[in-house]
């Protein structure tokens, strides 16, 4: 057997073994085919016919030599992928040969033939493409609002005659302009002398090093000279080198598919200041929607809380030890075959796919959710809510059966699901092309009726069980620019898109239902700033993750996401020391959401949950609880102060964890310490970020006098301070003016 996928999987940065790259063949540019082969296949050559711009054909046969297995994965050091990549690790022989593009206008049309060791041949069906060329273009093809700022002569497009496929264009950057920005970036605040993407990736772990993010926009501020930003208005892949090539330029590069001599891409700029940017950008792809002030409270979870049993002693134990929590964030909750229905519940399938009610449930007293709804009302007495992770897949695997066939037999034949090409010209249902949950087929819930068919079926956990909330985890499996969607869009338009219709679908669920429409992501793209709450995704406990995942609340913020949080201390592998879960915990008491999180760990022992008590019993360490105690208590009091701050930024656009180049543009400080903050309007905040560190470095801004919200000193602004660290202090100042009303926050648990 020999294949043959011309466009491959879709994974936006690995090459697989049996497609063709590029894409779309490139003039004078090397174009490789590739091929996998069972082992009795010794020898594959392709028959190439190429027909040039004029109509003159060639025929040429090609033999490909034998190259390595190319992954369509990533390295994983364990956790809940790991089993699933391993999967995708059979062996298969690869193939592959490698010439010149023909000239630009050029038609290939190309099949492969393999032959066994006894001469046996097989062949694929043919395939065809067209080869472009890079060519120069006035800047029609680039359509501007607000002052353009594209350099003139510095557009290109890549065309093969009849379509326009890339586009490239360039904008200036001036001496100490520093570019922000671009959704949720681990690496760096400033990108000047860089090169990034935007495409939602589930960059599974070091996404700092890997610099591929959940969350992209093709958006950026320029501060540090006049003031502007702009934002490249696609869905489509787009590429900015920013710097890196031509230090006084920033190249732009974007997919595309225009006829030629149409407008390619749409670039809106906006002037002024940071805040004023931001305005703008909102105001075009839509504002965040205020939120309940119990968001603000400590939300935990841990993915082997999966027993009603287990949730309860957790929240028994936060009282015992006297550690408020607003949330609880229960994951492994759901049979994981519909995410329906909970582990255990016994029902009789609906065999056409309809929704179910809560009374056509039955909950065993010996089961692990034995009475869901009484364990809702007993937090919701407490004064916690409640959440339930989702994926948005029918499961393939294992093969489904009962209610989650029923359910993939409905949503195919309802027409709900997201479609790709078949063989035969036609279309199937999408399947999963990730390495987690594989094969599974894909609602597109960027339609209303599929959306809406959808959330109908977790319609009796938010009105009859009480559910408050959902974790809408992993929005990123949809691969592919060849994808169908139900409006007729394309993958390459269409996949982006997926994650920010994912969550408007669930809180158009829980508004339907007279509830604040709170989810909790981590995929989005532009447009997300409307949709819920945020958090910073997969990460290991480590000193690098906890500064990468400061620098992704800060670049997520200047993108507009005002609910932001992360897993404190990090989700994965080893647990943290209690010095780095300590300064994780004040550092998030200090952002928009407070949270922790622990990974699947197949509950061997000793366990891996980050709560501050198993913590606290794994090292040892008696600081641990009452210091976690004391920063979740003052989180407690600083709600009503989160809360008003964030219906300033719903009303001004400025952030609520703010970046200090949004106040003062030109202050060389903002960027040598890039890891400090406003949180709103009167509270500057410097993270301990490195191992061992007693004192602290602090770069208080100017133009305030500022108060050390510990001390109670005044303090002078325009400074760096050295600071004394202990274990349970972060360096926090609160603006002057501000003191009076915020004393008490600070000092009531002195």
């Amino acid at each position: 057997m020999i294949r043959h996928r011309p466009l491959g999987s879709g994974h936006p940065y690995s090459i697989d073994t049996e497609q063709r790259w590029p894409l779309d063949p490139v003039a004078g540019e090397p174009l490789r085919l590739g091929v996998r082969a069972t082992p009795d296949i010794e020898s594959v050559e392709v028959e190439l016919e190429t027909t040039d711009a004029a109509g003159s054909r060639r025929t040429d046969r090609l033999p490909l030599s034998g190259v390595a297995r190319t992954s369509r994965g990533q390295a994983i050091d364990g956790g809940h992928l790991a089993s699933a990549q391993a999967r995708l690790a059979r062996s298969a022989g690869g193939w592959a040969v490698e010439f010149p593009a023909p000239e630009a206008g050029s038609a290939i049309r190309y099949r492969f033939v393999g032959r066994t060791g006894g001469g046996a041949a097989q062949r694929t069906r043919r395939f065809e493409t067209a080869v472009s060329g890079w060519s120069d273009a006035p800047d029609g093809p680039v359509a501007t609002v607000g002052a353009s700022r594209v350099i003139p002569g510095s557009v290109r497009v890549l065309t093969d005659g009849a379509r326009v496929r890339r586009i490239r264009f360039a904008l200036p950057l001036a001496d100490r302009e520093h570019v922000a920005g671009f959704g949720e970036r681990f690496d760096a605040l400033d990108h000047r002398g860089t090169a990034l993407d935007s495409v939602v990736f589930e960059q599974y772990k070091s996404q700092g090093a890997e610099r591929k993010t959940y969350l992209p926009m093709p958006f950026a501020h320029v501060v540090g000279g006049d003031g502007w930003g702009f934002h490249v208005r696609t869905s489509r892949r787009a590429w900015f080198d920013v710097g890196a090539r031509e230090p006084d330029r920033l190249i732009v590069e974007v997919e595309t598919d225009a006829a030629v001599g149409e407008p390619a891409v749409a670039v809106a700029f906006y002037d002024g200041t940071p805040t004023a940017v931001l305005d703008a950008f909102l105001a075009e792809v839509g504002r965040p929607e205020e939120l309940p002030d119990w968001v603000f409270r400590l939300w935990a979870s841990g993915n082997e809380w999966n027993t009603q049993a287990e949730v309860m002693r957790q929240m028994d134990l936060h009282r015992e030890h006297d550690v408020p929590v607003g949330s609880v964030v229960i994951e492994a909750w759901s049979d994981e075959r519909t995410f329906t229905a909970f582990r255990d519940a016994r029902y009789d399938v609906t065999e056409d796919g309809a929704p179910h009610r809560l009374a056509d449930f039955a909950f065993p007293a010996d089961g692990a959710w034995p009475d869901p709804k009484g364990m809702v009302d007993e937090l919701h007495a407490r004064d916690i809510r409640v959440h339930l992770w989702q994926i948005p897949l029918l499961k393939a695997r294992p093969h489904p059966t009962a209610q989650a066939k029923a359910d993939a037999l409905a949503a195919e034949r309802e027409g709900v699901l997201i479609r790709e090409p078949d063989a035969r010209g036609g279309l199937r249902p999408y399947r999963n092309r990730g390495w987690w949950f594989p094969l599974s087929t894909m609602p597109d819930l960027t339609d209303e009726r599929a959306a809406q068919w959808w959330t109908e079926k977790r319609r009796y956990l938010v009105e009859e069980v009480g559910i408050d909330g959902f974790k809408t985890d992993g929005g990123e499996h949809a691969w592919g620019r060849e994808l169908a969607y139900l409006d007729g869009t394309r993958g390459d338009e269409g996949n982006n898109r997926f994650p920010v219709a994912y969550a408007k679908a669930y809180g158009d669920l829980l508004r339907s239902a007279g509830k604040a429409p709170v989810t909790f992501s981590r995929a989005g793209y532009t447009g997300s700033q409307a949709h819920g709450a945020f958090w910073a995704g997969d990460e290991n406990s480590t000193w690098e993750a906890f500064r990468w995942s400061m620098f992704a609340g800060l670049s997520a913020a200047a993108s507009g996401i005002l609910y932001w949080g992360w897993d404190l201390a990090g989700f994965s592998g080893p647990l943290p020391t209690p010095e780095l879960y300590l300064r994780a915990t004040a550092a998030s008491a200090f952002v928009p959401i407070m949270q922790y999180h622990s990974e699947f760990n197949h509950h061997r022992r000793p366990v891996r949950d980050r709560t501050p008590w198993n913590i606290a019993e794994r090292s040892g360490d008696d600081r641990v609880i009452p210091v976690f105690r004391a920063f979740a208590h003052l989180r407690e009091r600083l709600v009503p102060y989160l809360a008003a701050e964030a219906a300033e930024s719903v009303r001004t656009s400025a952030p609520l964890m703010r970046p200090v180049y949004f106040d003062h543009p030109a202050l060389e400080s903002a960027w040598t310490h890039p890891l400090q903050w406003f949180l709103g309007r009167d509270l500057f905040v410097s993270p301990v970020l490195a191992e061992g560190e007693t004192a602290h470095d602090v770069a208080l801004p100017p133009k305030e006098d500022w108060v050390d919200a510990w001390s109670g000193e005044p303090v002078a602004g325009d400074a760096v301070l050295r600071v004394d660290v202990p274990i349970d202090r972060i360096p926090v100042f609160v603006r002057s003016e501000a003191w009076p009303r915020l004393r008490e926050v600070f000092e009531a648990g002195s």
